[in-house]
């Protein structure tokens, strides 16, 4: 059966047809058939199959063909961030980091390193080798987030990067990246925040232990929000809370505190409402930030005081 000039659902051959409007991108081509959105008439080059005829190239750029924004359509994680081929990408990355901090104390020195020196966390103490008092009072303020990556011995980081590489990915995947980010960045610092609270001003720490606990307190409050079992977590959050308070030399207070930040920020993440997403998400991490910046805040005024 022929095709009826200027049907919307299959494209003809535009030569040889006097008297039809050329394409808007290519005019010296008559076509009969013309955009379902914008009506401009298009040529078979310019067509893009849409689910109601064909749309043109400037208009599928514009929009989702549904009438909402181009990305109100697009595929999202359950805390609603951007599904990534890689859901393994920042993990890497803080894999990396980590690692390449740790060849680096190993390459000057392993535990003479002067490198555990300049960025563990400590209070405020004095530095033999410098002569002078050095910390997060003294205004080192990255130390905070330094020891997070700062690791000395073996076993203390092969435990710790595996324990990354085994809870990351998960919540990568189920947060989004630049979610997931966040919520490791800000357990990190909230373990640092505790321990230079409660632990002894010259008490130096060190590891990803506290973003690590993080990421076990947000898959706990993952888990549950999914309806899975949450006898294996609680297990293994319950192992782990038992090693840091029977195990001697562990900075349980930056366990605690990191276990704290990221169950809380990953409740915000996961619980936020669909329409107010965006908005829950950042106060959220504003409010565990801000947290974490009153708490530095008052210890240092301890210390100075």
């Amino acid at each position: 059966m022929d095709q009826v000039p200027g049907s919307p659902h299959t494209p003809q051959d535009a030569q040889g047809n006097d008297g039809l409007p050329g394409c808007y991108r290519h005019p010296d081509r008559p076509t009969g058939i013309r955009c379902t959105r914008c009506e401009k008439p298009i040529c078979p080059e310019c067509m893009v199959s849409a689910s109601v005829g064909f749309q043109c190239q400037a208009c599928v750029r514009g929009g989702s063909g549904t009438g909402h924004a181009p990305h109100a359509t697009t595929p999202r994680t359950l805390a609603g961030g951007t599904i990534a081929a890689d859901p393994r990408l920042v993990t890497k990355i803080l894999l990396g980091l980590n690692a390449a901090v740790f060849l680096a104390v190993w390459a000057t020195g392993g535990g003479a390193s002067p490198l555990i020196g300049r960025l563990d966390l400590v209070g405020l103490a004095a530095d033999p080798s410098r002569f002078q008092l050095v910390g997060v009072a003294e205004g080192e303020w990255y130390r905070l987030l330094t020891a997070m990556f700062l690791h000395q011995q073996i076993a203390h980081f092969a435990f710790n990067m595996l324990s990354l590489w085994w809870l990351g990915p998960p919540l990568e995947a189920a947060l989004g990246r630049v979610r997931y980010i966040a919520l490791y960045l800000l357990a990190g610092l909230g373990g640092s925040a505790l321990s230079y609270l409660l632990a002894a001003q010259n008490q130096p720490s060190l590891g990803a232990s506290g973003a690590i606990f993080g990421l076990l307190g947000a898959t706990a409050v993952l888990l549950r929000r999914m309806n899975y079992d949450m006898k294996p977590v609680l297990i293994l959050l319950g192992l782990n809370l038992a090693f840091t308070f029977l195990w001697p030399n562990i900075s349980w207070q930056a366990h605690v505190g990191g276990l704290v930040v990221g169950a809380a920020v990953a409740f915000g993440m996961v619980h936020a409402p669909r329409d107010r997403r965006t908005l829950v998400h950042v106060a959220t991490c504003a409010v565990a930030g801000l947290a974490i910046v009153a708490v530095v805040w008052v210890r240092t005024l301890q210390l100075l005081g």
